[in-house]
């Protein structure tokens, strides 16, 4: 008598969204492929919730945000896939990736994968940019108790799984950090005062002085050694708004830290 073949294991896409219908489209339909396709909306006013269901999604909405950890947790509460993979509104699926991803799905190995991003600012891709290894974006679920921090959040593991194999994905996702020059500046605000409210959360210190240092060491990072000079002028705004984040995030933890709050909406 012959055995039936072990069941596949399923995979979960899920994305974070607020007011993101002008784009939410391309990103779903990257990921259609995924058994689970899972929006976690965040009170968006405009057709990014209608548009998220057309293309297939479970929609839950969260109004009350509490920082990219808390609504990255709340995902992981309504993912059903074996493994989960998270993803931006603000980036679409590669072929290659998503090759690359299900292979390692149906490896249904207890790992973590990072992956690769090709870089698109202003509406141009920075081809000659070096944008290294992403974040940690796949996963086994059975191996994530939650995430933990207001922006630039990182996974909890359940115990045991800490210390699991690291992989890179090489195929690429295509991300598309910043398309205007406006949604860079209230993105500098965002993620600057979050950043200034995390520090102050673990004590750390600012000022103008440290925010001088930590601006022009990460303008030199991106602009020279990551060769963001060779990608004109878009890649010039680039990496100069990613600075301009980390000057005002010490100058913010200095001068506002009485009123810092991890309540900063997206």
């Amino acid at each position: 008598m012959t055995q039936a073949p072990a069941a596949r294991p399923t995979l979960t896409i899920g994305v974070l969204a607020k007011n993101e219908a002008h784009r939410i489209e391309a990103c779903l339909r990257s990921a259609a492929f995924a058994d689970q396709l899972l929006v976690i909306d965040s009170g968006s006013t405009d057709a990014t919730v209608a548009r998220s269901q057309a293309a297939g999604a479970i929609v839950v909405d969260y109004p009350d945000w509490q920082g990219f950890g808390v609504q990255r947790s709340r995902l992981l509460e309504h993912a059903t896939g074996d493994f989960v993979f998270f993803l931006d509104a603000d980036e679409i699926v590669t072929p290659v990736l998503q090759a690359q991803i299900e292979a390692a799905v149906r490896s249904n190995e207890a790992a973590v994968w990072r992956v690769c991003w090709r870089m698109v600012a202003y509406g141009h891709e920075l081809k000659a940019y070096r944008a290294g290894k992403g974040p940690e974006r796949l996963f086994r679920r059975d191996m994530l108790s939650g995430y933990t921090g207001v922006v630039h959040e990182e996974a909890v593991f359940r115990p045991g799984f800490a210390d699991a194999p690291r992989h890179v994905l090489r195929g690429k996702l295509l991300h598309h950090s910043r398309e205007t020059v406006r949604g860079s500046l209230e993105k500098l605000t965002q993620y600057a005062m979050l950043g200034a409210a995390k520090r102050a959360a673990l004590g750390k210190r600012g000022g103008v002085l440290r925010g001088m240092a930590g601006g022009t060491a990460m303008f030199l990072r991106l602009y020279v050694f990551r060769l963001g000079f060779l990608c004109g002028g878009a890649g010039f705004l680039y990496c100069y708004f990613v600075a301009l984040e980390a000057f005002f995030r010490y100058a913010a933890l200095h001068y506002d830290r009485a009123s810092l709050s991890s309540q900063v909406g997206r």
